[in-house]
């Protein structure tokens, strides 16, 4: 697990070592144990390292010596490296170290560019061919974008730069920093910015399952893949059990984060089996709660757990009057606005687990999205013709007619204009339900290609590796992925194959509980009193809301007061969702500075 970064532009000279030293500055907290860049005329590849497989070897840039001019760098993991490496060793090629990225130059060297198509795992790759006759620069992400690569693309000079982080990508010279003007009504309607845009003007990321090439003075010409292949065995518990087993297995300390919900309750009890069969110590879990008394916490259900697989339990409980701090240090992380405040709660949690001395943690994200685990499928199979337009205003942190209500008049004339990320997911959702995929269909794939990978996969990326950690996740890999997309759509919906895979390992009181996001309470931290309430009313301030000149400042002003006479949690969810978009409004103008390695 790595940050790398990287740039290409024909007849350019050599990029400077104080700008890349910058840009690896800007990412080094999550590969802080070996940094090394590599550089030529009108080229640059370097990787800050987080030793995992391997950690003795492995130097990246990838390169070898029977393969003059090909340069790999690797973030994530592959593993099924060591099938890899016995293939190649048979026709001729030669390796130095058991590293899961070292098989990677020759692998190019064998497929070219369909080289990703061989890799099961989770990556960002970038490779250099320097050969003559043939230079050119591939880039490639995994199925389901676990593995976040951003880039930035000068139709000036035909020069293009990538980065894992997007603070980092900032740091090159040329890459300018300029807010998309739709990215406020984003972050309403959506949460955080879908598709391969980002809130940045200029700065994309590579969709899941896609490959770049890019050719000397020319922008990336980007192809979706075919999804690895797999074949699930077994029953949905047989085909986890066999993924929780195989992303459990690591060369340094492994635990599992634990929310008490189905989802991480079962990676859990299926890789505190795997150690008790195995002989192996027994399994750390972690669980965030905060200090004082709060609504909805899952504590009791996370000891449940813990109790019933024998793990080690580890409950962090954070001090609210750290929230303040948590909310610009994850804003200046992710490098964009996402408007859910389980970001503070995600950050501080993979601060635990490495203070503990962890560098590798199991999660379960992305059930929902594949079992048809959210509230809004149920309600959008229940509903009549609308339901796209329902399953829409479900996904915003601000229902549609709060943000007409709040907008002023010239923006929401701007978004009538040029159509809001709403309108597009709306219309995506009928364009597949009119060529015939039932509607639980045409939301997972929406969900599985579009959501899970910008609003949770690139947080759960950037707030672990904050913290040096890897988060692995069993449910986003390709046998669990098949396996959930071949059952019959009464078996997905609402997790019912996942409730039955579940019944012998998990308390019944996890199993019967309502469905509840693993979050901060922002409406109890927003009421009278609360943690939370003087920083967002000073970051929504009227001073600031009309320099913005996009939100109604006296609107804003009463949505607060009635939400402080009566605290709700959309009041609450919009409140947040708005005071996240000006902080990093103003986070994101001193990213031309370069900063520190500390997280």
């Amino acid at each position: 697990m790595c940050r790398i970064l990287g740039s290409f532009a024909a007849g350019a000279d050599r990029p400077e070592p104080a700008q890349l030293a910058a840009v690896s500055a800007r990412q080094r907290h999550g590969g802080p144990d070996e940094h090394r860049v590599l550089s030529g005329p009108g080229w640059s590849l370097g990787c800050d390292r987080l030793a995992v497989t391997d950690p003795c070897g492995g130097q990246q840039p990838y390169r070898l010596p029977h393969l003059p001019g090909i340069l790999a760098v690797l973030n994530g993991e592959i593993y099924n490296h060591a099938e890899l490496r016995r293939t190649l060793a048979a026709r001729g090629h030669r390796f130095p170290d058991r590293c899961d990225g070292t098989v990677l130059p020759a692998l190019y060297a064998e497929y070219g560019t369909a080289f990703a198509e061989h890799l099961d795992g989770m990556f960002a790759v970038a490779l250099l061919d320097l050969r003559p006759g043939g230079t050119r620069l591939v880039l490639a992400v995994d199925d389901m974008g676990m593995k976040p690569l951003h880039l930035h693309h000068d139709p000036y000079d035909g020069s293009t730069r990538f980065a894992s982080e997007i603070p980092a990508l900032l740091a090159f010279e040329g890459v300018r920093i300029s807010p998309r003007e739709d990215a406020l009504d984003t972050v309403l309607a959506t949460r955080t910015s879908f598709s391969t845009h980002t809130a940045l003007d200029g700065v994309d990321v590579l969709p899941p399952g896609a490959t770049a090439v890019v050719r000397p003075g020319t922008a990336p010409v980007v192809r979706r893949r075919g999804p690895h292949r797999a074949t699930p065995l077994g029953d949905t518990q047989d085909v986890l059990r066999h993924e929780v087993r195989r992303l459990a297995r690591a060369e340094v300390p492994v635990c599992a984060v634990t929310s008490g919900g189905l989802d991480s309750g079962l990676v859990t009890a299926l890789a505190a089996e795997q150690a008790r069969e195995t002989d192996a110590p027994p399994l750390h879990t972690f669980h965030l709660t905060y200090r004082g008394r709060w609504p909805d916490s899952e504590a009791a259900y996370a000891r449940s757990v813990a109790r019933r697989a024998r793990t080690v339990h580890h409950e962090v409980a954070v001090d609210p009057d750290e929230l303040g701090s948590l909310l610009t240090r994850t804003v200046r992380h992710l490098g964009q606005p996402n408007a859910d405040p389980i970001t503070l709660s995600t950050y501080a949690l993979f601060r635990a687990v490495r203070q503990n001395g962890f560098t590798v943690a199991l999660a379960g994200d992305g059930a929902d999205e594949l079992f048809g685990g959210y509230d809004r499928m149920r309600a959008a199979l229940a509903a009549g013709p609308e339901w796209a337009a329902a399953y829409t205003d479900a996904l915003s942190a601000a229902p549609r007619l709060l943000r007409d209500h709040l907008y002023t008049a010239d923006y929401r004339a701007y978004i009538a204009d040029t159509g809001s990320a709403a309108d597009r997911i709306e219309q995506e959702l009928r364009s597949a339900e009119a060529v015939g995929a039932d509607r639980l269909t045409a939301m997972t794939a929406f969900e599985t290609r579009w959501r899970l990978p910008a609003y949770h996969l690139r947080r759960l990326d950037h707030l672990s590796m904050a913290w040096a950690v890897e988060a692995r996740l069993p449910f986003c890999q390709p046998s669990v992925v098949a396996h959930a997309r071949s059952l019959p759509v009464a078996a997905r919906t609402g997790k019912r194959a996942l409730y039955e895979a579940g019944r012998e390992l998990l308390p019944a009181s996890v199993l019967n509980r309502p469905k509840q996001p693993f979050t901060l309470p922002v409406a109890a931290m927003l009421a009278p009193g609360g943690p939370l309430l003087d920083l967002v009313r000073e970051l929504l301030s009227p001073a600031r809301l009309v320099l913005g000149g996009k939100i109604r400042a006296d609107r804003a002003a009463k949505l607060l007061a009635r939400h402080l006479e009566r605290p709700t949690p959309q009041a609450a969810l919009t409140l947040w969702s708005l005071a996240v978009h000006e902080l990093w409004t103003e986070v994101v103008q001193g990213m031309r500075i370069p900063v520190g390695c500390a997280a």
